[in-house]
């Protein structure tokens, strides 16, 4: 039985399937992976993103934060793939249960999903930090510098999570349930390296763990299924 058969068998099985999903889910819709040696790292900032995308730098150097914020992390021309519609398919046909992702771009909504606790946040919800008016995406991508709220002038600031920042709690909690209730944890286009989020999989409890990722990961020894290929492809290829 190859890797591909093994999966579509456990997919049929199945009836409460998760899915836990990182930046390479992106990458194959053309948003790139600020980790990556062609990613984000090679720009012309003179600061790492890791650096810009801070609460600190955010805090001490606003307009560059939004310069780079416009210019790297809205890429809304970006449309879904394969991975992203076949997790839709599955969540209409009762199969999937939820999609948790580390990923802030939206497309697994996009593609239709609609059970997807976003551990990092969303570019398209952004809020006023003084009253809590709520704007959508392109407030701030059709602006330039500063983005302050037409009401009352206070910052309007992304609902993303920044590093130094907290995970929101209600969503971590979400994305727990799912995972502990799973009866399949299907694993997909992360490394397995950022950490609140990767220690999510702990909560698993069940004997179909399947990892799909390009490069090997530090869980591929615990996981009943490995298979080192695009996450496009592989779940692409899966019949409901």
């Amino acid at each position: 039985m190859t890797p591909q058969q093994r999966l579509q068998q456990w997919v049929d099985e199945s009836r409460r399937i998760v899915f836990f999903g990182g930046a390479g889910v992106s990458t194959e819709s053309g948003i790139p992976d600020f980790r990556s040696v062609d990613g984000l790292y090679s720009q012309k900032y003179d600061q790492p993103p890791e650096t810009i995308l801070s609460h600190t730098y955010f805090a001490r150097h606003t307009a560059g934060f939004y310069r780079f914020y416009r210019d790297k992390m809205l890429c809304l021309d970006a449309q879904p793939n394969a991975a992203h519609l076949k997790l839709a398919e599955l969540e209409r046909a009762g199969k999937l249960a939820a999609v948790v992702t580390q990923n802030i771009d939206g497309l697994h909504q996009a593609a239709g999903s609609k059970a997807v606790y976003e551990l990092h946040g969303s570019v398209h919800r952004n809020y006023c930090t003084k009253c809590g008016a709520f704007y959508g995406v392109d407030f701030i991508a059709g602006g330039e510098g500063v983005p302050c709220c037409p009401g009352c002038g206070g910052l309007v600031k992304p609902d993303v999570v920044l590093y130094e920042e907290g995970l929101d709690q209600d969503t971590v909690e979400g994305a727990v349930r799912a995972i502990a209730q799973a009866d399949m944890l299907i694993v997909g286009g992360t490394s397995l390296v950022v950490y609140p989020a990767a220690g999510l999989i702990r909560y698993y409890q069940g004997d179909r763990l399947v990892l799909i990722n390009r490069d090997p990961t530090p869980y591929d020894m615990e996981a009943g299924l490995v298979i080192h290929d695009s996450i496009g492809k592989v779940l692409g290829g899966i019949a409901v």
